[in-house]
């Protein structure tokens, strides 16, 4: 009888152990199962997820999120600790920054024209190419297009839009264009692409103010380039200048559509505003410089007085260039940009991050001789910007600016389209007449900027 009590007992604990070794095994089947289920279900949602495409109104363009503005300004810090006792660590671009690179990339090399086809017809070989600086302004950038959209005879034009900074309502205000061939270009080493490093702003950079004594102590990495003011660089006032210097090289020597293009390339920036003739004004220009002003370098549709049209709507002046008064509507030959990229080094080591001011300086220290503009005395361009880098307004009234000038042009739209042009006042001989700056502005002491800026011509 005990024997089979035991028997009994012991059948009894291997089917509960049997029970429990198999309920926790089904347990654990189960769990898998779930696991596996989410594990797909993350797989199909991310396979599933849409992948950047082109924007519908700009071509091959993405529509991806902004980035999030950056603090371009210099941390106040003080020269209490070096920057060895610190552990410094570098920032890792996130992947939108990475992203949006590639996209820059891509479309600098893709270089696709838009409505090419459509103007094919009506472009001729050698006609006149637009090129727009852009940064982020578009509601300037709105009326620029809307003065480009009422000159007649636009359709025959390239217009470049070149960026340096990303933008969906940017790109929106590029796509409305659809009067001629259009291509966007991206400046690639922008503040935006390179938020946390050189050519933007590096956590270990400088301060703008602190001495070069403290800048030392402080190891911080451009301690040994301050400019002639013993300022340290600020990244967002570098940027234009790199911009326009690489703008210049790209669209020269690495735009396919341009290739062996020998006619001229007019120069604006986003917060310009062209009269309805100023294509038929730059024609006359060009045929009164190829008869009278060979040796002109420049032509440039104004200066920024508002003269009054009626008795100065058919004349030009021939002068020396001045940055300050003929940086604005510049419209250069192949010959023109071929000489002042021999100069590339005296641009780009000029201490002033002005782009115009260091051309100025190019002028009459490196250049063959002076450089030599026609400019119209009732001028064909309009400085609409009363907001930027060197207007610091609290409100910006892009549409008080446009009537202004919408007033000018209604009131003398009876002498616009004039027949002939005439000269009325010629400088002397060349070797006369060159303008040195007055002074250099600083803001371009750092030899990353110097290297980088020299670059360009290597990158095309």
């Amino acid at each position: 009888f005990v024997f089979y009590l035991q028997v009994v007992i012991l059948t009894l604990v291997v089917v509960v152990c049997g029970l429990a070794f198999w309920t926790s095994g089904k347990q654990k089947k189960s769990s898998g199962v779930v696991v596996l289920k989410e594990a797909e279900g993350a797989r199909r949602s991310s396979s599933s997820q849409v992948q950047p495409q082109a924007t519908p109104a700009v071509s091959r363009i993405p529509n991806l999120p902004p980035i999030a503005p950056v603090n371009e300004t210099h941390p106040k810090n003080q020269p209490e600790k070096h920057l060895e006792e610190e552990e410094v660590v570098k920032p890792e671009v996130d992947n939108t920054t990475q992203v949006y690179r590639g996209i820059v990339f891509q479309l600098n090399f893709d270089q696709t024209v838009r409505h090419e086809e459509q103007f094919r017809a009506v472009r001729k070989k050698d006609d006149l190419v637009v090129v727009v600086q852009v940064h982020n302004r578009p509601d300037y950038l709105r009326l620029l297009v809307e003065s480009l959209r009422k000159a007649r005879g636009v359709e025959s034009i390239l217009l470049i839009f070149s960026h340096d900074f990303w933008s969906p309502e940017i790109n929106q205000v590029v796509a409305s264009v659809d009067f001629c061939q259009v291509l966007q270009i991206f400046f690639p080493f922008s503040i935006q692409l390179y938020p946390q490093e050189f050519p933007g702003h590096d956590p270990r950079d400088c301060p703008r103010d602190i001495s070069k004594i403290d800048a030392l102590k402080l190891g911080c990495i451009n301690a040994e380039y301050p400019d002639s003011f013993g300022h340290y660089r600020e990244a967002k006032f570098s940027q234009t200048k790199h911009h326009w210097w690489w703008k210049l090289h790209f669209v020269w020597d690495s735009v396919r559509a341009l290739k062996d293009h020998r006619g001229l390339v007019l120069l604006i920036e986003e917060d310009h505003f062209l009269s309805p003739d100023f294509l038929h004004f730059l024609k006359l220009m060009s045929i009164l410089k190829r008869e009278n002003c060979p040796d002109c370098d420049i032509l440039s549709l104004g200066s920024y007085g508002h003269i009054s049209y009626p008795s100065k709507a058919n004349k030009v002046e021939v002068k020396a260039w001045k940055s300050t008064e003929h940086n604005m509507g510049m419209a250069l030959s192949r010959e023109t940009y071929q000489k002042l990229i021999q100069c590339t080094n005296a641009f780009c080591t000029y201490d002033d991050y002005n782009w115009d001011w260091s051309l100025q300086h190019l002028t009459v220290t490196c250049l063959p001789s002076y450089w030599k503009v026609m400019v119209s005395e009732a001028p064909r361009v309009f400085h609409a910007g009363d907001c930027g880098m060197h207007h610091k307004k609290s409100v910006c009234m892009p549409s008080s600016q446009k009537t202004k000038i919408d007033t000018i042009l209604q009131s003398s739209s009876n002498q616009l389209f004039p027949k002939n042009l005439l000269i009325t006042k010629r400088l002397p001989a060349n070797g006369a007449g060159g303008v040195a700056p007055h002074v250099k502005n600083g803001g371009w002491g750092d030899i990353r900027d110097h290297e980088l800026c020299k670059s360009y011509p290597r990158l095309q």
